[in-house]
């Protein structure tokens, strides 16, 4: 009974395609703070979660439309979106006729040149999931590094919930955005089903963030926090926006990651 909705949500998001550039546009540049940046067509690497719902619309109606939108933003934004360590740029503006770089910058990050955290959980899952339904080995490849950029950086905490951006100037005095582990543990432990070495490594680090995850330092008592499971998560310190507080991603991810 949802095949039909996923099919035209997918079309929907299909306009937003632009054919120039091979990637799906994320914010109009019209209108808000997004006019003021001077922009023509930003793309953020949270859109990488977008494209599970165009891999099922080509599983469900087997046109490959879909399929082919997904793979080519999916492969532009593994060519113009990450540096040599592994880590994520927020956003990348293209010229949507040539489908050339304009820049390369933040909108929810420290700086145009930090990691934002979430940003590198988008990147570790989204590739993950399009490695899912394409199979190809470099998507696997992307996911990992991105990976071990965070399991490897100096600023990460023991208790392995990143800070709200890596680069982040206060650290250790910095808000902790348990939304980016929560989506982090989701896709290793996905990794940890897949032909990879040390299948293992990837559940037990996994397991580590959701101990901490779930331990009263980040899991709300019952009936607090407004009904959410998680606490202390950040959405946009930039604009001063959901600042240690609760949100959807770090509760979806968090009960995808225990399922």
């Amino acid at each position: 009974a949802y095949d039909t909705i996923i099919v035209q949500a997918a079309k929907s998001l299909s306009t937003r395609f632009r054919s120039g550039a091979g990637v799906i546009q994320s914010w109009n540049t019209r209108t808000g703070w997004q006019a003021q940046r001077g922009w023509e067509c930003p793309v953020i690497i949270d859109n990488m979660m977008n494209l599970e719902i165009l891999f099922e619309a080509t599983s469900l109606s087997g046109d490959s439309t879909f399929y082919n939108m997904a793979v080519s933003h999916a492969d532009m934004t593994l060519k113009n979106h990450f540096r040599m360590d592994g880590s994520s740029y927020h956003v990348v503006d293209y010229d949507m006729r040539t489908g050339k770089v304009r820049s390369r910058c933040t909108a929810q990050g420290y700086s145009d040149e930090s990691a934002w955290a979430r940003g590198q959980a988008w990147g570790i899952y989204g590739y993950t999931m399009c490695y899912r339904y394409t199979r190809q080995l470099k998507y696997l490849e992307q996911a990992e590094a991105a990976y071990e950029f965070v399991c490897t950086h100096p600023n990460l905490p023991e208790d392995l919930i990143p800070y709200w951006d890596f680069d982040a100037p206060n650290i250790p005095d910095e808000p902790r955005d348990a939304s980016a582990a929560s989506c982090i543990a989701s896709a290793l432990y996905e990794i940890s089903t897949m032909d990879v070495p040390d299948a293992a490594g990837y559940k037990m680090y996994a397991d580590s963030i959701m101990v901490s995850l779930s331990s009263p330092a980040y899991r709300a008592a019952l009936g607090t926090n407004g009904n959410f499971l998680l606490m202390h998560s950040v959405g946009s310190i930039p604009h001063n926006s959901e600042i240690d507080v609760p949100l959807n991603y770090a509760d979806y991810y968090y009960l995808e990651a225990l399922k």
